[in-house]
């Protein structure tokens, strides 16, 4: 049956977008993969409806033989894999030939966070200047922080998800899944705070604005972290994802029921939260090792 290739694409993006509601970066790598592997089929003389397992397999070997990263290539074989169920969903095609492919393992790397004491140090003795930035940065990191939520929640986080009230904000997360995470005294004097010198011509709803008074973007806020935890920590890693990581793993150390963590950070399986378990365990090793008499 022929179609149009990349008509299908879009519709297929279009079919994440709003019925799987994806998020823009999972969509964004889904295309992504989809052009390349495309563009190495032609290169084969191949196209979607008339490769092969064996051409898919070939693809799969070019990026582990240009030392492509195994999750990535995880993501590429799932991608492509969503692709064709799509296609024989539609009935465009009879059989799916990236059904059998298997993904390498990948190797398993525990969470990098913040020691406590450090990422405490960031609030108690890190200087934040006394005007709009100052107070917006330190909001930034201290909800991060405070709630657990991912870099995507923060930059779309309204005025109107706040409750002050119950203590609570409302996130839209993956798939636009809704959680109420709750915030303490603290959080909610830095917000009032801040909104004393946020300023909105626009009446633009977004919590964290730029100096411009504009939607904040993730760049921004990658920076702003970047910036502050370089002057408390010197691991290589320093991102808004990092203090998620952080959050979870003090919570989980401080004795925090791990389904009560897969809540506050809207997991949608407990096994995504238990990559922090290997984290706790390795604090008790070393308390071990330490404090032992035969170790």
């Amino acid at each position: 049956m022929c179609y149009s290739l990349m008509g299908n694409i879009e519709k297929f993006i279009d079919f994440l977008k709003f019925e799987k509601h994806y998020s823009d970066n999972t969509i964004t790598s889904y295309l992504n993969d989809l052009e390349h592997c495309n563009a190495f089929l032609i290169a084969l003389g191949q196209t979607f409806e008339s490769a092969k397992s064996s051409d898919l397999r070939a693809w799969i070997v070019s990026l582990m033989e240009n030392n492509t990263q195994p999750s990535s290539i995880q993501r590429k074989i799932s991608s492509l894999k969503a692709f064709y169920k799509y296609l024989n969903r539609e009935m465009q095609i009879d059989t799916i030939p990236a059904r059998k492919l298997i993904t390498p393992k990948k190797k398993s790397r525990l969470p990098c966070y913040v020691e406590e004491k450090n990422i405490m140090e960031l609030f108690s003795s890190v200087k934040f200047s006394d005007d709009f930035k100052g107070y917006r940065n330190k909001l930034v990191l201290s909800l991060l922080f405070a709630t657990g939520i991912r870099l995507s929640e923060l930059v779309n986080l309204t005025l109107n998800d706040i409750d002050f009230k119950a203590g609570t904000i409302k996130v839209i997360g993956k798939r636009q899944k809704e959680r109420i995470v709750p915030f303490g005294k603290i959080i909610k004097e830095e917000i009032e705070n801040y909104l004393k010198f946020r300023q909105s011509e626009k009446n633009i709803p977004y919590l964290i604005l730029t100096n411009s008074n504009k939607k904040t973007y993730p760049k921004l806020i990658y920076r702003i972290v970047n910036q502050y935890l370089t002057k408390v920590t010197s691991i290589d890693k320093k991102s808004p994802h990092v203090i998620r990581h952080t959050f979870a793993t003090i919570l989980l150390n401080k004795g925090a029921d791990l389904n009560a963590i897969k809540e506050l950070l809207g997991h949608s399986n407990l096994a995504a939260t238990q990559i922090y378990t290997h984290n706790s365990f390795e604090q008790l090793k070393n308390v071990y090792l330490k404090s032992h008499p035969r170790t």
